[in-house]
């Protein structure tokens, strides 16, 4: 039998992701702030994110907020450069950041190793402050997210994405975008209680989706393209509005859905004329999208609310929590549970 909606470890855990951020932001200010202050001294010439899943899609979120706020080029390793081929990277100078729910698997213990004797200031993000990543690095920032057990990662995605922002806030020493993370909470707490339903219709019956967002958005669309495959067994790929263009658009017509994220950004503007360019050719779109007043519905685009935030770039985390709630019930509609998608297990351990 099928649980209900609310009975499953994803919603409850889902739910739990306001009070992880806040928890978190309490236990890890000293660490934060002389991590901060490491880094200011330090001067690192360039940053280097390493993770696999959803905390791979973090670092995405790493790469705009570091780049846009911070000014520092940041790239994604491929652990099996380490792993596999045993090559060693030129990391001196560098910011290594290495993302975890668990902290277990072994590539990534290997790669950050790699990095450490490499010259790389390493820093792991981890929910397991007692894994054999945590081990490796130089400094550890919890994530405080709380157990975890169901498969599809939630309030852990949640929390590594607050972290990276409120790191990168304390960095710069930018107060109005330290006050927009101190915001999260209510935020993310708002951001639970809203109706998404009206993209419940299109994708339930789904069989192939795209999930498109830019800049600051684009590591949630690439979370909530995994959720779908996961727990809802449909195959969704998500792409940049920008590189959506350069071919995948060709497959967009009827009965094609489209879901889009927007922040209150100079994407936003572009993201909106995506989705109701979409909605013409006959496809069912739904866009989250941060304004009160849309051309969305006159053109049918399901126009889906967004809590609201005091910064850009926290638009994206309290999209992803309201996407949990939506995916949940996507999941159950598509008889599926969403706690135990065949064939996966809640580690993964790669090498």
């Amino acid at each position: 039998m099928s649980p209900d909606a609310h009975t499953t470890l994803m919603y409850r855990e889902a739910a739990e992701a306001a009070s992880a951020v806040a928890r978190q932001y309490q236990e890890n200010a000293r660490a934060l702030a002389d991590l901060a202050a490491d880094l200011r001294a330090r001067e690192p010439q360039f940053i280097v994110t390493c993770a696999r899943g959803s905390s791979d899609h973090a670092a995405t979120y790493a790469k705009y907020v570091f780049e846009t706020q911070l000014g520092l080029m940041t790239v994604s390793a491929a652990p099996s450069v380490s792993s596999v081929y045993a090559a060693r990277p030129h990391l001196q100078g560098a910011l290594y950041l290495a993302i975890s729910q668990s902290g277990r698997s072994p590539d990534l213990v290997q790669h950050a190793r790699m990095a450490r004797d490499a010259g790389a200031l390493v820093v792991a993000l981890v929910n397991v402050e007692d894994s054999p990543l945590a081990a490796v690095a130089h400094r550890v920032l919890p994530l405080h997210a709380g157990p975890e057990r169901s498969v599809a990662a939630t309030k852990s995605y949640i929390c590594a994405l607050a972290a990276i922002l409120r790191l990168a806030a304390l960095v710069r020493e930018d107060r109005e975008l330290l006050d927009a993370t101190q915001g999260l909470p209510a935020a993310l707490r708002e951001a639970w209680e809203l109706d998404w339903s009206p993209a419940l219709p299109m994708l339930t019956s789904a069989r192939n989706l795209f999930v498109i967002a830019r800049g600051l958005g684009l590591g949630v669309a690439q979370e909530a393209a995994l959720k779908f495959k996961e727990t809802c067994g449909l195959h969704a790929e998500a792409f940049s509005g920008a590189e959506v263009r350069h071919g995948p658009m060709t497959l967009v017509g009827p009965d094609f859905p489209v879901l889009c994220f927007g922040q209150d950004d100079d994407t936003l503007a572009g993201m909106e004329e995506l989705a109701q360019e979409f909605r013409a050719r006959g496809a069912e779109v739904a866009i989250a999208t941060p304004r009160r007043e849309t051309r969305a519905s006159a053109s049918q685009v399901h126009a889906l609310p967004l809590a609201a935030v005091r910064h850009a770039a926290c638009t994206p985390i309290v999209a992803i929590q309201s996407f949990y709630r939506l995916v949940n019930t996507v999941a159950l509609a598509r008889g599926r549970n969403p706690d135990v998608p065949p064939h996966l297990s809640k580690v993964t351990e790669t090498l």
